[in-house]
């Protein structure tokens, strides 16, 4: 493989790391050789994922979450310059990787500064609209301020309905090319025997990682079901001890996570986009948890409770009591979609 596409996802959760994982297998299949760039636990993850590939650092955002949701949006307003410092080192660093090294390609994943005039620039993201309340006409335009220097903006959804975004990935206006890529998930559907009745599948950033783990622990410490729990930390070693009732998982990869999503009947989980995806395309029965605060996961969790899918509350909110109500929801099924690779990939030729 001579020719090198940099792919670079934001480390906020694990999420944009691990939507990037299909893209980079197809890479790969394509003959075209990744460069992975990141910073803290998205790189760690695609280090253990992908051993073999060049790993690169980037400046980290350092995005820090309130303890309490209703100072969300006050704390990403003070999280700001630390933001656009690291935009701007951002910059600094492709520049830098550009001179030294010869790619045909970079693929972002809501990295603003990870972009080169000279190399064909794709920004993925499934937030062409960015719900903030009140300011989210502003918020929306600053975003897409930022999209609309990379030469191509691709949406992990589908084009039309049915779709999982709803006006997150779909808003009534927008100049931005875009090309719609179907779901994006590693994971692929598989019956097994089902040998755990909840599997708690935990990320995002801290401390409200941290806070959803405490509130859970206390609540199946009570209950007799047969509970897995993957706490989201990705450390050297992979590590595992059981508790009573409840096999605990620091972190899972590939094969292994999704043969346990598989293996379990009902999944509890934030609502982030790519949980979402992953869930849609495993067909599971789930109940979110929202990150209090995080406007677009109470917007996804919502609209998939109305639309009868999948039952959601509060942090403050959960009690085993709200697991009831699992049946009078659908779950979420798979959209289908073959992305041909080859053809998007011709985009790095454009230039």
């Amino acid at each position: 493989m001579n020719k090198k596409v940099l792919v670079a996802p934001l480390n906020w959760g694990l999420g944009h790391a691990t939507r990037c994982i299909p893209i980079i297998n197809a890479l790969i299949y394509e003959g075209i050789e990744p460069v992975i760039a990141s910073d803290g636990v998205a790189l760690s993850i695609l280090k253990k994922e992908f051993p073999g590939l060049q790993a690169r650092t980037l400046p980290s955002y350092n995005i820090e979450y309130s303890k309490k949701g209703s100072n969300f949006k006050l704390k990403m307003l003070l999280n700001s310059p630390k933001i656009a410092h690291a935009i701007n080192a951002e910059k600094k660093a492709i520049r830098r990787w550009v001179e030294e090294e010869e790619f045909c390609g970079i693929i972002s994943d809501n990295r603003m500064g990870v972009r080169h005039k000279s190399v064909p620039s794709v920004f993925i993201t499934h937030q062409l609209t960015v719900l903030s309340g009140k300011t989210t006409s502003f918020s929306t335009k600053l975003h897409n301020k930022y999209i609309k220097k990379f030469d191509l903006c691709w949406v992990p959804d589908m084009a039309d309905d049915p779709n999982l975004s709803g006006e997150l990935g779909h808003p009534k206006k927008s100049n931005i090319p875009v090309t719609y890529l179907g779901p994006l998930s590693r994971f692929e559907y598989q019956i097994l025997p089902k040998k755990y009745d909840i599997m708690v599948l935990l990320s995002g950033p801290e401390p409200q990682r941290t806070l959803l783990e405490q509130k859970l622990f206390q609540e199946f410490e009570q209950s007799d079901k047969n509970i897995v729990f993957v706490r989201g930390l990705i450390e050297e070693m992979h590590k595992t001890y059981v508790k009573n009732n409840i096999t605990i998982h620091n972190y899972l990869t590939g094969k292994e996570l999704e043969n346990t999503i598989n293996s379990s009947n009902l999944v509890i989980s934030r609502s982030g986009y790519t949980t979402v995806m992953d869930l849609a395309k495993l067909k599971k029965k789930a109940f979110f948890i929202p990150t209090p605060g995080q406007f677009e996961q109470e917007y996804l969790a919502d609209r998939l409770m109305l639309q009868k899918l999948v039952p959601s509350c509060t942090q403050n909110e959960f009690t085993l009591k709200k697991l009831r109500t699992i049946n009078n929801y659908r779950g979420l099924s798979s959209f289908g979609t073959d992305v041909d690779y080859g053809k998007l990939f011709h985009f790095f030729q454009s230039k």
